[in-house]
């Protein structure tokens, strides 16, 4: 093969790469799934499916940090997540769009940072900060 074929043929393969690369990281983005402007929202749904009460959807305010979706959870909402059948994954929706896969990720060591955040977004939190959030959770799309 000639050299000039060979840069042709090794170019046309970065393209194809670069593509299909480009295409997955926006695919999160074509979906809806915009962090940034979940933010203007004051709260998010996600559905649980409990091994007897069925599916069970939940409302919870939520904040936004680094570009991330958390949500702190109270005692009844953590139980359902725990017993989710469908765990780590759930439904959400927020901003007038459904996701119908989205992974809830325990994430313990922002749990001080999201109530902070919690405080400045709301003022009721004055009131809701003093009850008991056991769970605080990373939302994140699943790629699967």
């Amino acid at each position: 093969m000639r050299q000039g074929t060979r840069h042709v043929a090794l170019g046309a393969c970065l393209l194809i790469v670069a593509v299909g690369y480009g295409s997955t990281r926006a695919a999160a983005a074509d979906d809806g799934w915009n962090p940034a402007a979940f933010g203007e929202e004051s709260t998010l749904k996600f559905l649980t499916v409990g091994p007897e009460e069925g599916d069970h959807w939940t409302t919870v305010w939520l904040v936004i940090l680094d570009d991330q979706v958390y949500i702190r959870l109270g005692t009844a909402a953590a139980g359902r997540m725990d017993r989710n059948t469908t765990a780590p994954l759930v439904k959400v929706r927020v901003a007038d769009h459904e996701f119908a896969r989205v992974r809830a990720e325990a994430a313990p060591d922002m749990a001080a940072r999201v109530g902070t955040a919690m405080g400045e977004k709301y003022w009721t939190d004055l009131l809701i900060r003093h009850t008991p959030h056991p769970l605080t959770m990373r939302l994140v799309p699943s790629q699967d």
